[in-house]
């Protein structure tokens, strides 16, 4: 039976279940095709706990049918190995059995259009397949069978897969997930990521990218994923396509700030990628996290042998790692067990090669320092026997530590060999010093990528209220000329409307109007060509700075339509820019700050030291918008220049916070006008006075078009004043992160009872980590409103929050409310869940649920008014589910 060609995608019965956690697999083949054979053994090597089907094939360990419509179950899924000629009936069949899930490991022309006229959802084309070791399943291309364990692979390229499934072999790790996106025209990562994000059995995840589909998507998903364990991504070919820029450091730069701003480890080539998945994969959940917002890079080693000591010391400076340190407090506990006076036992720590046995003892002992983030232990080759032991020692310490984690570096390699299997099996074991370094640099470098993504920022917001409809009668006015570039007038007009100061200057149709111009502002000034046409106008000779008197400036106008002309004949010209010279003769800084366009993650700003040769300029950090004022201040930080902006020499100091909020208004312009493609300014001056933007220059998106930002943005539209009864005011609106210190607070106002009902647990505190989770939220996947009371001369202060969080892809939604006691009675409660519904139904919602405990009498009360029905919990009889229908 034939399915209709133009199923919607609505209709179908795709499960992200039946495809990452099947019952039933039918392998439908050509026996043509070279895959299939391989295809068909692996399945039935694999020892899959379901049914294994297969259709056009015969194979032994698979049951063949006839035809799809003769299966006598409908599969879970299915592996769509045929030629492209035939993988469209395939797909109708499929869908008309009942199977909507598939892994397309051969070459499809068109394998989006085939699941959108099918309904059929694939992984592909090329895929390497799926491994899902935990059942048995072994559904791809794979060389050897991967065993069971917790590192979790997502891969588009069979060969990396295969490298990677090759190398855990060697090192006796495991993998709950092995997927294989191909080309990335079916599934993609969002969906994977989602899964694993709620699959207990993957621990660390391993990303091989090279294209993303849905850039939102994926970094919610990325981020969803990486809360709860380590995310390490490598892309090979970065350096291919897009602009020259694209092509050098500014892609490769994007796509770090995009995993870091997600919480991913961005690894630059395969031998880190298996580093940090060897030292990540062997960690036990939540090992090395005790001490929250510690950068993690404070790394002890203990070492049989002085040289291989000192080149592990050497490679964490050279990585920018520190040696921990430690007092007489360690040493002397140290000095008892190993003989030795107590100032030859620092860090690194070296033991004769007669004490080698104490390794372990010494480790564990460092391991327990507060001030260790992780402990490298090294051990040389010795003459004799005794290696083994050693080794089991290390294994058990690494296994038994509640401290900082154990790394080993086993050197050696014949005689080491044996040692080095004993390690394989639960500790991070590497084959020289330096390697070992890495792995543990990796692991700080996890750690602060996490906690960056989930860092409270402080109370502190920059309000911002620029005049939108200027800004778009400007634009406007570009599009009504039928040009994309902004003259620097218009884009320094646009700037003052988001609160940015700007150097003061004026329009000038000729010279004559310069002189006026000049006149009104006061010499000396700055006389500029103004263009659209001419973004770099020092290259054709249109600045001239330091103009002290009407004689210089007629003549530098005129020397500069000269030059002009000659060079660049067919620029449109608007006349002069005239501006006050900036600086008064101080000393300050020239910044620059550029949005700018990735073709993967779209929009982007980066910012550097500004000036004529700023191209040329390697020190320059990047991130995405949004940006709040944390995000931004962190921008600044990553460039080396900016321990020059603290004053040096005779430099003086400058507000470094007033430069962030350049980068927060740059941020909004991207927010609130995604048809602007490119905006710099350059350069941004800032001396002990402020911050002034000089120069700028911007670009529109070719007319019809709009950027997407890969981070979802505030929804400050949502904000609204709401009135009690009792006739305070209120603001509800979206939670921030900046809510966080207030959600604290309100949390220590809660009776126990509120607690318990809410929390359904007796919390005497919220730990930071949830404050996070509460106030960092993905509002195109979730919404938390709060409400909050104005207070003169101090921050907000909460009076109420409700939520609704839904899992990606779910017509479902579940809530949460809470007023606080003294806001009780007043229709607040009500209120909140009315701006919920309302959100939700925007978002297409179908269905809003709620747990409530059986004892909360009050909340079932409210819901029951607010039209849900409330029945009792199949798994748990104290808990009741309240469920509204929005259709």
């Amino acid at each position: 039976m034939d399915l209709p060609l133009a199923l919607p995608r609505r209709q179908t019965g795709f499960r992200e279940a039946a495809l990452f956690h099947p019952r039933s697999v039918v392998l439908l083949a050509d026996p043509a095709l070279p895959e299939a054979a391989l295809l068909a053994a692996n399945l039935a090597a694999g020892g899959f706990q379901g049914q294994l089907h297969s259709v056009g094939l015969a194979a032994a360990g698979l049951t063949e049918a006839p035809s799809i419509a003769q299966l006598p179950e409908a599969p879970d899924l299915a592996v769509i190995c045929l030629p492209p000629g035939r993988q469209e009936q395939g797909m109708i069949d499929l869908a008309a059995r009942g199977c909507f899930a598939a892994i397309v490991p051969v070459a499809s022309p068109d394998l989006a259009a085939l699941s959108e006229r099918t309904g059929v959802r694939a992984l592909g084309a090329h895929s390497f397949g799926l491994c899902l070791p935990g059942i048995g399943l072994n559904a791809s291309l794979s060389h050897v069978t991967p065993k069971p364990g917790r590192l979790a692979l997502l891969t588009q390229s069979p060969s990396m897969a295969r490298t990677i499934i090759d190398w855990a072999a060697g090192e006796k790790l495991g993998f709950s997930h092995v997927i294989g996106l191909g080309t990335n025209h079916g599934l993609g990562f969002a969906l994977a990521l989602d899964w694993l994000a709620r699959d207990t059995r993957a621990g660390a995840v391993l990303l091989d990218l090279r294209r993303i589909k849905n850039r939102r998507m994926f970094i919610s998903a990325a981020r969803a994923t990486a809360r709860t364990r380590p995310v390490i991504a490598i892309r090979p070919g970065g350096h291919q396509g897009g602009s020259q820029m694209d092509r050098g450091a500014a892609a490769d730069a994007v796509m770090e700030a995009a995993l870091r701003r997600a919480g991913v480890l961005r690894v630059s080539g395969l031998e880190d990628l298996l580093s940090a998945a060897e030292t990540l994969a062997r960690l036990k959940p939540g090992q090395g996290q005790r001490e929250a917002g510690v950068a993690g890079d404070r790394i002890a080693i203990v070492a049989n042998g002085q040289g291989p000591a000192y080149l592990a010391a050497d490679a964490v400076l050279q990585g920018s790692g520190r040696l921990a340190d430690w007092d007489n407090s360690v040493r002397g506990p140290l000095a008892l067990m190993l003989d030795q006076p107590l100032a030859s036992l620092g860090n690194p720590l070296v033991l004769p090669p007669s004490q080698s046995h104490r390794l372990a003892e010494a480790a564990s002992l460092v391991a327990a320092v507060r001030g260790v983030d992780s402990v490298i232990v090294v051990h040389a080759p010795l003459p004799g026997s005794g290696a083994e032991a050693v080794a089991s020692g290390l294994a058990a310490a690494a296994k038994a530590t509640r401290g900082a984690p154990i790394l080993v570096g086993w050197l050696g390699e014949a005689g080491a060999a044996p040692a080095r299997r004993l390690l394989e099996g639960g500790i991070a074991v590497f084959a020289t010093p330096e390697a070992a370094v890495r792995g543990a640099l990796h692991l700080a470098a996890d750690r602060r990528n996490r906690a960056a993504a989930a860092e409270l920022p402080p109370r502190e917001v920059l309000e911002l209220a620029p005049d939108r409809e200027a800004v778009g009668r400007i634009l406007e006015q570009a599009r009504t000329d039928g040009r994309r570039g902004l003259n620097e007038l218009e884009v320094l007009q646009i700037l003052q409307a988001y609160g940015q100061p700007v150097v003061p200057g004026l329009q000038a149709a000729d010279s004559e109007a310069a002189v006026r111009a000049a006149m009104r502002l006061g010499f000396p000034v700055v006389l500029k060509i103004l263009s659209p046409d001419l973004p770099r106008k020092t290259e054709v000779g249109g600045v001239a700075l330091g103009l002290k008197d009407v004689a210089s400036l007629r003549a530098a106008a005129a020397q500069m339509l000269k030059q002009v002309h000659q060079l660049r004949p067919d620029a449109r010209l608007d006349g002069f820019l005239v501006q006050k010279l900036a600086g008064g003769g101080q000393r300050g800084h020239e910044l620059r700050f550029h949005l700018g366009d990735d073709p993967m993650f779209g929009p982007w700003i980066s910012y550097g030291r500004g000036g004529t040769a700023s191209d040329f300029e390697p020190d320059v950090a990047y991130d995405l918008p949004p940006l709040n004022r944390n995000l931004a201040l962190a921008l600044i930080r990553r460039t080396r220049g900016a321990r020059l902006l603290e004053g040096f020499r005779d430099h003086p100091a400058v507000d470094v916070a007033q430069i962030a909020d350049t980068a927060v208004r740059l941020s909004q312009i991207a927010v609130d006008f995604p048809m602007i493609e490119d905006l710099i300014i350059n350069p941004l001056w800032a001396d002990p006075q402020g911050v002034t933007a000089l120069d700028a220059s911007a670009v529109l998106r070719p007319s019809g078009t709009l950027a997407q930002l890969a981070i979802s943005p505030y929804p400050a539209e949502l904000a609204r004043p709401w009135t009690l009864r009792d006739g305070r005011s209120l603001l509800v609106r979206p939670i921030r992160p900046e809510d966080a210190a207030a959600h604290a607070e309100a949390f220590r106002s809660l009776t126990r009872e509120d607690v318990r009902w809410r929390f359904f647990n007796q919390l005497k505190e919220l730990p930071a980590a949830q404050i996070v989770r509460l106030t960092q939220i993905d509002y195109d996947r979730e919404m938390a409103f709060v409400a909050t009371e104005a207070r003169a001369g101090e921050p907000p202060r909460t009076a109420g929050v409700a939520r609704l969080i839904r899992e990606p892809g779910r017509l479902e939604g579940e809530f949460a409310v809470v007023t606080l006691p003294e806001w009780k009675g007043q229709g607040l409660g009500r209120h909140l869940m009315q701006r919920l519904m309302e959100w939700a139904r925007s978002q297409g919602l179908k269905t809003v649920t709620g747990q409530v405990l059986a004892d909360n009498r009050p909340m079932i009360a409210f819901v029951k008014a607010l039209g849900f029905t409330v029945t009792r919990s199949d798994a748990d009889d104290d808990v009741l589910e309240a469920r509204l229908s929005l259709v």
